[in-house]
């Protein structure tokens, strides 16, 4: 493959960090994080390496669901600043290179949203057919409910107007009609709005959700609801040619590609590659590189233009619905085997290095793993320091605890009262006076040193992000060894799963080679290497 890098396709080598402004950094000391904040932190992103920003919601709610309820379209929460704090935050981000997406949430608002309380008040509201609305609901009981621990049907009485509405999340969050075109145009003034105050584009959350138009009276004289992410795809270009949608789509790889526009593109211009990721923790629990191996083998390549987005924890529970019962029983079994770390029977509540049990030579492996994969790598908030997660804290929000800065109990996020944070930071040893930026920014061996080392790798070896990606077989399970090739030049990197020593013979040029992480010499024997326990390597030659 040659290399045909242009300004519009950014996305294709970026690093993404996700973070929600409300635990980031406190800027005014009233114990919630807020934009000044965020904006005092910047500095943290550009010594990372980091290239672009994925801001959780941060729009007015009531916060029942973490800003996922959605009061206001058009503003920034009042506890978070304003909307000049946002923008210039943006402008500053924009400064060091760093651009910011932000999350779109328009497949459902909060019941305290304006157009909802008019929807409500009558039948002949304006914004009634905003919502869908039935006389009676299907007899589908819980099927379908995204969190079957707090809800037990899709739909919910309203009393005033006698009839159900949809809400396929809560019954505080009622679903938006994306089939009505006045729905539509809105959601489309949304993205303008934000986009003109800077914004590089969206990250689309439960994109399966918002084009689901089942509930809709008219569905069958419906046009296909992909039209709609076309439309949007479409109207974000024409705003801003380089703006992206990253999609949030849980579904097997052969769906996902709906997503993408199959064949043409036109649709999301990533998706998060959730298949490969639930088989990573597999190979992990297994000490075995196979079920990743065959993940990547099955994984189809995106449209042009279009890009997988490669994680090891995002922002919800660590989800692996789409392992088998048996293979999701191991890897709860391995890394969450008390009930309190498990979620809806499907994930965990954890983050990585408490389920590595804090083995650096293993955690250090993984992110090795994460930025040599065909992708763009995506970080969530304090992966970089090996933040761990709060068991005591309920549902999702176990690992969406305070960033941990320095040593102390506020941990360099706020000075004010720790009671008053959105959550408390873990204690032991995972806690902030065991874990912060403090004390691993100047240390080599530190963790934070590691991901800044391979963020600056990736970023200067174009192969891994532009280049056509092949796995090899291995002589041992253990290892999985795949190359990236662009423009002549190759880059081939191979990861130990196990804490043995594993070796492998590569079809790779005669040495000598070095690691493009260490810098240090590759001993080969008979074309042979061998990789030490929990070892990664990168090696560029000839392609």
């Amino acid at each position: 493959m040659r290399l045909t890098k242009t300004s519009d396709l950014w996305w294709k080598n970026a690093v993404v960090y996700c973070l929600d402004v409300e635990t980031f950094q406190d800027g005014n000391d009233d114990g919630c994080g807020d934009f000044r904040g965020l904006t005092q932190r910047i500095d943290h992103f550009e010594r990372l390496g980091v290239t672009c920003l994925w801001l959780m919601p941060f729009l007015p709610s009531p916060d029942r669901d973490d800003g996922y309820d959605i009061t206001d379209y058009y503003s920034v929460d009042p506890r978070l600043g304003t909307l000049g704090d946002f923008v210039e935050f943006v402008r500053t981000a924009r400064d060091r290179g760093i651009r910011v997406i932000a999350d779109l949430v328009v497949n459902h608002t909060s019941d305290q949203h304006p157009w909802f309380k008019s929807a409500r008040e009558s039948r002949d509201s304006p914004y009634r057919d905003w919502y869908v609305w039935r006389d009676e609901p299907p007899s589908d009981g819980p099927k379908g409910v995204v969190f079957p621990d707090k809800e037990t049907s899709l739909w919910e009485y309203d009393k005033k107007t006698e009839q159900y509405y949809l809400d396929r999340f809560y019954k505080h969050q009622p679903d938006l009609d994306v089939a009505n075109p006045a729905v539509r145009d809105e959601m489309a003034r949304i993205m303008g709005f934000w986009l003109e105050l800077g914004l590089s584009g969206f990250r689309v959350d439960a994109v399966p959700f918002l084009l689901e138009t089942e509930g809709s009276l008219d569905a069958s004289t419906l046009p296909d609801p992909h039209d709609y992410l076309v439309d949007l795809r479409a109207f974000i270009s024409r705003r801003a040619s380089d703006a992206v949608l990253l999609g949030e789509v849980n579904l097997p790889y052969e769906d996902t590609m709906e997503y993408f526009g199959a064949g043409v593109g036109d649709q999301l211009t990533m998706c998060f590659d959730f298949v490969g990721m639930q088989k990573m923790y597999l190979g992990l629990a297994r000490g075995s590189a196979a079920p990743l191996v065959q993940a990547l083998a099955e994984r189809p390549e995106p449209p042009r233009d279009a890009h997988w987005a490669t994680f090891v924890r995002n922002h919800d529970e660590l989800t692996l619905d789409k392992l088998t019962d048996a293979e999701r029983a191991e890897v709860f079994a391995t890394f969450g085997p008390s009930p309190d770390m498990q979620l809806y029977d499907r994930g965990l509540r954890r983050r990585l290095p408490p389920m590595l049990d804090g083995d650096q030579r293993r955690i250090k492996m993984v992110y090795s793993l994460l930025f040599s994969l065909p992708g763009t790598p995506v970080l969530f908030y304090g992966e970089e320091i090996g933040m761990g997660e709060n068991l005591a804290v309920e549902g999702r929000s176990a690992v969406r605890t305070p960033m941990q800065w320095e040593p102390g109990v506020g941990a360099g996020f706020s000075d004010a009262d720790p009671s008053t944070f959105p959550a408390p930071p873990p204690a032991g040893t995972y806690g902030p006076s065991e874990i912060n930026v403090a004390d691993q920014r100047h240390d080599p061996d530190s963790l934070l040193s590691w991901i800044r080392l391979l963020i600056e790798r990736y970023r200067e070896y174009p192969e891994l992000a532009w280049g056509d990606c092949t796995s090899h077989p291995t002589d041992d399970d253990a290892l999985f060894a795949h190359t990236c090739t662009a423009d002549g030049t190759a880059i081939t990197a191979i990861h130990n799963f196990t804490n043995l020593e594993a070796t492998t013979a590569l079809p790779i040029p005669d040495g000598p080679h070095h690691d493009l992480l260490t810098r240090t010499p590759i001993p080969f024997h008979n074309g042979k290497l061998t990789v030490a326990p929990y070892g990664s390597l990168w090696i560029r030659h000839p392609a």
